[in-house]
């Protein structure tokens, strides 16, 4: 899956409504006063088996010298740039105003792909009233309203339409995907440097690769990967500002390439609030992840019990999930380098493992006999069975009288059985129950 829809429009249309009724969840702040939606805010939509990436934009005022408008209308644009499809939102209760106007001429000179989105149509009278926007130029027109959800099924048969449909892998690259992310200037392009050295024979370019990030096969020392670099951001004038927004929407699009994730984190700044949402992100989309701390050689006045210390802070700061392997590297110096390979290997080892179902019940069924899901809601529950179920990353589905009554602690105490007695690190461990 690697594509993205970006929601643009001009302020308080119902973006971020629209937003979370692609999703299913209320991720999104929705209020009836314009310029809520400042951060722009990432999810993904599940419709009919087609997954795809959604991003909420602010709200879009052109040639607006205030700073916070300012900075939204070069994040839209950005976004416009990036994205494989423009939802363009417009109000039938306010008609077709001059914003309106002056947007819809941008999006008809875009060479991607424009539906507009005609938000609050509820009844009759606003069917007729949204005819009005069809002089906009749009050709794909929409007509639905986002608090209710009438007419987004329509809407997301459209957008399904447009994805293309995924080939089928070859045999032959059957081998690790790796990408490299993380904020911009911790180092992602000196690691890809050190990892691929001098010897650029070894590193031949695959063919498909994209604009959005660069492709090179690694085989070096028995090793064979592909590695995805998302370091080369384009400074543009208009990027300048958004450099962090920038490298989320670039870390999309690797991760939905990928099968591992380095994380690339300054040593010398420590995990910062956008290293938590590259992080969460390749969590929720199911990549093995590798933490490299990069620039561990300008950390001064080191310990013996430093590099434990900096662990135990990373792990503290990524929890729950912090099953991690950490590695401490220095692009520059070339340290560790081969380590971080080496992670990347186990990691994948352990995200193809599968467990046979024997073994899996011995174990897991002492487990649980040894500490039973407690009784909720006077309901007495039991788990009689585990299976892994045949999915790319791992995923096991518990057979429970009351799945609806396990609660989520308990989730998490199987979860961490998983990881104590297969070895799971660095990868998501994805649970299901079941009524049997």
């Amino acid at each position: 899956m690697n594509f993205t829809v970006a929601i643009v429009g001009r302020p308080n249309v119902g973006k971020s409504t629209l937003f979370n009724r692609l999703i299913g969840e209320k991720k999104a702040i929705t209020d009836d006063v314009s310029g809520v939606t400042r951060d722009r805010i990432y999810g993904e939509a599940d419709w009919s088996g087609r997954v795809f990436n959604v991003i909420d934009t602010g709200g879009f005022v052109p040639r607006s010298e205030d700073v916070f408008e300012k900075h939204i209308r070069e994040q839209v644009l950005i976004a416009m740039e990036e994205a494989s499809l423009l939802l363009f939102v417009v109000d039938v209760t306010c008609g077709i105003t001059d914003l309106d106007d002056e947007f819809a001429d941008l999006l008809r000179r875009s060479p991607k792909p424009v539906f507009l989105v005609v938000n609050k149509v509820d009844n009759a009278e606003r069917q007729y009233d949204a005819t009005e926007f069809y002089s906009l130029g749009i050709e794909n027109v929409f007509m639905l309203s986002s608090i209710s959800g009438s007419g987004t099924g329509e809407l997301l048969d459209a957008i399904t339409e447009k994805i293309p449909a995924e080939a089928e892998e070859k045999e032959e690259e059957k081998i690790p995907r790796v990408c490299i992310i993380g904020q911009p200037n911790v180092g992602k392009s000196s690691i890809l440097n050190a990892l691929l050295g001098e010897e650029r024979n070894v590193v031949t370019p695959v063919a498909g690769t994209t604009r959005d990030s660069v492709h090179a096969r690694y085989s070096k020392f028995g090793k064979e990967l592909l590695l995805i670099d998302t370091a080369g951001i384009r400074r543009k004038a208009k990027v300048q500002e958004n450099l962090e927004f920038y490298s989320v929407i670039r870390a999309i699009k690797a991760l939905d390439e990928s099968d591992i994730a380095i994380l690339v984190i300054d040593a010398l700044e420590g995990v910062t609030q956008q290293d938590l949402a590259i992080f969460r992100l390749a969590v929720k989309k199911r990549r093995g992840v590798v933490i490299a701390l990069n620039k561990w050689d300008a950390v001064e006045d080191k310990e013996s019990n430093t590099m434990k210390w900096y662990e135990d802070s990373i792990k503290s700061k990524l929890a729950p999930f912090n099953d991690l392997p950490i590695v401490f590297t220095s692009a520059l110096e070339k340290q560790r380098i081969f380590k971080l390979l080496e992670a990347v290997e186990q990691v994948f080892t352990n995200m193809n493992r599968r467990i046979p179902t024997s073994q899996l019940n011995e174990i897991m069924m002492a487990s649980i006999q040894r500490y039973p899901p407690p009784p909720t809601s006077g309901k007495l529950v039991s788990i009689k069975y585990v299976t892994q179920l045949p999915t790319s990353t791992p995923m096991f589905a518990f057979f429970s009288n009351h799945p609806k009554y396990i609660r989520e602690h308990y989730r998490s105490y199987l979860e961490n059985q998983l990881r104590s007695k297969f070895d799971y690190c660095g990868v998501p461990v994805h649970i299901v129950f079941r009524e049997k």
